[in-house]
């Protein structure tokens, strides 16, 4: 229903997305899809980097530019076309750059090269480069002020920094949210905030990397969203999917994920109880998700973030060219990516919801959305209509 594909590489000109499925109405302006960018550049509200972001993020100012898909001020239905430059252009247009023929670890360099036949490296990692997700940032904050017009809200959050972690179960999530936006690492936990600063600073000094755990919530989702028909109808598979498609995503969960393989099945389980004509449930062990099916609690993902793959320090590689060992060249990249890739999360996220949203509800208006979103069965009690006969099914 809702279709998302991007184009450009990392040095290239610009970057490209083309967002297909956005119903017609729905008030949209360029400035509309700064905040996200900005907070996709800085890892918060506060704008600026933190320490170990790519140096990259004080030469680039993104600005989205729609092209297609919105007149005065409002989506029309079609898709929506929006461009973003690459201000670091002007310094490889017209230059001849140094052959790459030395792959690095953990990057698409090798693996691009034997599938595509390149005879330079370098077309490998400007496309499999995480610039890419600054097109899809734009293009997700659509899906974003789309869910919002129905009160569906998307956010995120680092839990872990190499071995510095967040203890944040007795934090309720709206409050993890408010928390997160003013810190520069997105943890809402200062204390922890700190201790994963310090782990990146010894990091940067050495010349590695780090990698981290982050948390996309979902609130105020309807039940019945997704389905169980075919496996790649389930909202687990579709989320899944969206979050390993961020660069350097190594692992997903969802609700607690394999903590719950350790513990019996009967404390695994959220307990459905009745509070009036409410179905609610004392706890979220499933992170609003069961049989693939958005239940009506939160949705709740966690993300495992690799180390970047570019090091200061130099790793073991292969001069392809002439087949001598030798050790890799650094690249400009971030020392730590994990608060960054966070708000990539939520964009993917909402991209999804939205698209389920579409498939439920389906209509080629906001206000056609809107009027059957708001009709959806909510969990009550009045909702069902079972009969207690017994039936032959077969």
């Amino acid at each position: 229903m809702i279709r998302l594909i991007t184009a450009g590489e990392s040095h290239g000109p610009a970057l490209v997305a083309i967002l297909e499925g956005i119903p017609a109405g729905l008030p949209l302006r360029a400035e509309d899809l700064q905040p996200d960018l900005l907070r996709r550049q800085g890892g918060s509200a506060s704008q600026a980097a933190y320490r170990g972001a790519s140096p990259r993020m004080h030469l680039e100012l993104d600005r989205a530019v729609l092209l297609g898909g919105v007149m005065n001020g409002k989506t029309t239905g079609a898709p929506i076309a929006l461009t973003i430059e690459n201000l670091d252009h002007g310094k490889w247009k017209g230059r001849a750059v140094d052959a790459m023929t030395v792959p690095r670890p953990g990057h698409a360099d090798l693996a691009a090269a034997i599938k595509y036949g390149y005879d330079d490296l370098r077309p490998g990692l400007e496309r499999a480069s995480a610039r890419e997700t600054a097109a899809r940032m734009a293009a997700c904050s659509v899906c974003r002020k789309f869910l919002a017009a129905l009160g569906i809200r998307v956010g995120s959050y680092v839990v872990r920094i190499g071995s510095a972690a967040a203890d944040l179960a007795a934090m309720p999530i709206a409050e993890r949210l408010e928390r997160t936006e003013q810190s520069v690492l997105r943890c809402p936990d200062s204390a922890a905030g700190e201790r994963m600063q310090a782990e990146i600073d010894r990091a940067m000094k050495a010349g590695d990397t780090l990698g981290g755990v982050f948390e996309v919530v979902a609130l105020d989702v309807p039940p019945g969203l997704g389905g169980y028909g075919q496996w790649d109808r389930r909202m687990s598979s579709r989320l899944g999917a969206a979050l390993f498609g961020i660069p350097a995503i190594k692992g997903v969960e969802v609700g607690d994920g394999f903590e719950l393989a350790a513990i019996p099945g009967t404390q695994a389980q959220d307990p459905i109880r009745l509070e009036g004509d409410r179905i609610v449930r004392p706890s979220n062990h499933a992170g609003g998700l069961e049989a693939g099916i958005t239940n009506g609690q939160p949705i709740v993902l966690r993300a495992a973030m690799k180390p970047i793959a570019t090091t200061i320090a130099p790793q073991e590689s292969v001069d392809l060219a002439d087949g001598g060992k030798t050790e890799t060249h650094y690249e400009r990249s971030d020392f730590c990516a994990v608060p960054r890739a966070a708000v990539v999360g939520e964009g993917m996220v909402c991209l999804v919801v939205a698209d389920a949203v579409m498939e439920k509800c389906g209509g080629d208006s906001i206000d056609e959305v809107r009027d059957r979103f708001d009709r959806l069965p909510r969990g009550k009690r009045s909702d069902f209509h079972l009969s207690p006969d017994p039936k032959n099914f077969w």
